[in-house]
């Protein structure tokens, strides 16, 4: 990586550097969800679902991830496809997984895990901190909420 001077990074546009962090990284988590045939949402699903096994509604799922959504999604439609892949079970309105979707999430989760690796390669935690709360201050001055979700 190239070394440049501080007054010549401190002129540099956020946005412009927040948008390309955002799409190759977003770009990497989609491309590996691919590889199981999922999407963003699914991989939320399956987090979720894993994390509280028959808590988790529908509706009551919908919205909570929907915040989070950039591409329109259909969470219902990501549901039935959960469940007719054998993933996702649904019983007196709960979601759980079956033994085949905790094997594909955990799947994911070991690609998911690679790809953090990589990205925080070379990268001290107190930078990484740093960077995400110079973020998060820029969102709050902005009037956007700065606080870690749920």
């Amino acid at each position: 990586m190239k070394e440049y001077s501080q007054e010549r990074l401190a002129a540099q546009p956020v946005g412009y550097w927040s948008g390309e962090a955002y799409r190759l990284v977003v770009g990497r988590i989609r491309a590996d969800l691919a590889v199981e045939n999922l999407t963003q949402p699914h991989w939320w699903t399956l987090n979720h679902v894993a994390g509280a096994p028959g808590v988790w509604s529908r509706s009551k799922l919908t919205e909570k991830l929907a915040p989070f959504d950039d591409l329109g999604i259909d969470f219902n439609a990501v549901f039935d496809d959960l469940v007719t892949r054998g993933w996702l079970r649904e019983d007196a309105d709960a979601l759980t997984l079956t033994e085949a979707g905790e094997a594909g999430r955990l799947r994911a989760k070991d690609r998911s895990a690679r790809a953090l690796e990589q990205m925080h390669e070379g990268i001290d935690k107190a930078d990484y901190v740093t960077a995400l709360n110079v973020l998060r201050r820029m969102i709050a001055n902005l009037g956007g909420d700065s606080d870690l979700p749920d």
